[in-house]
């Protein structure tokens, strides 16, 4: 069974992140929230078919790949920073925290599409629109979940808060699955949510100081299958480092 997101227009997308600390949008609300065409962002796409393999999965798994870059957002200035690599606090992520993870950097033809400044301005907008204008750090990771062992985890850590200020989950695209259902929990409450994103470049925002979230694993529909989403986080005051 699917359940439907609550989907936000983008008009009510700050107050109700104020009210509740998360929104869903539609495509066509995320296209309307950061000022791009659909198919600007289809573009992007494809390059979810080049993404190497995920080398430090603590659960032995095989079934996630991903790229990683990061970016300073300053008002109307992006700025790419040297290559970096991704590390949590084993408080944030239990299975993987502790651990300096060098993944390949996103590919310089993604980053060269103008859809891209684009969209990580936009949502640094939305950021400072609710925290005030300030630098945003900025760390896109591009991920691949698929089934080659029949099963797929796009959040092995299981329910989390990634130790940033706000996440941007977009679902580049699904195909040949099911499961892969998100949930999103109070950090220090009782509610929870439960839905699944299917349309492509429909998206989660998340005040990641109020909630915890994940997604259930995939299986294949028939043979293969795979789920792809670009996870944004937006911090301030710095990256997070050891």
């Amino acid at each position: 069974m699917r359940f439907s997101p609550p989907v936000t227009p983008a008009s009510d997308v700050l107050a109700v992140l104020r009210d509740r600390g998360y929104a869903v949008l539609s495509r066509a609300g995320l296209c309307e929230l950061v000022g791009i065409p659909g198919p600007a962002l289809d573009l992007l796409r494809p390059a979810w078919n080049d993404l190497p393999p995920d080398a430090y999965l603590r659960d032995g798994g095989r079934y996630r790949s991903r790229r990683h870059s990061c970016f300073i957002v300053e008002g109307a200035t992006i700025t790419p920073v040297p290559h970096r690599a991704h590390w949590q606090p084993v408080e944030y992520n239990a299975l993987h925290g502790g651990l300096e993870r060098w993944f390949e950097p996103i590919a310089p033809a993604v980053v060269a599409q103008p859809v891209w400044p684009q969209l990580v301005r936009g949502l640094a907008a939305c950021c400072s629109a609710l925290k005030g204008p300030q630098p945003w750090y900025v760390e896109a990771h591009q991920f691949r979940i698929d089934t080659p062992d029949g099963i797929g985890r796009p959040t092995p850590e299981g329910a989390h808060r990634d130790g940033v200020d706000f996440v941007a989950v977009l679902l580049a695209g699904r195909e040949g699955i099911k499961g892969g259902e998100t949930r999103v929990f109070e950090a220090a409450g009782p509610s929870g949510i439960r839905f699944t994103l299917t349309e492509p470049w429909s998206a989660l925002l998340l005040d990641d100081e109020r909630v915890i979230h994940e997604s259930t694993p995939i299986q294949p529909v028939a043979g293969w299958g795979h789920r792809d989403t670009l996870v944004l986080t937006f911090r301030a005051k710095g990256f997070q480092g050891p």
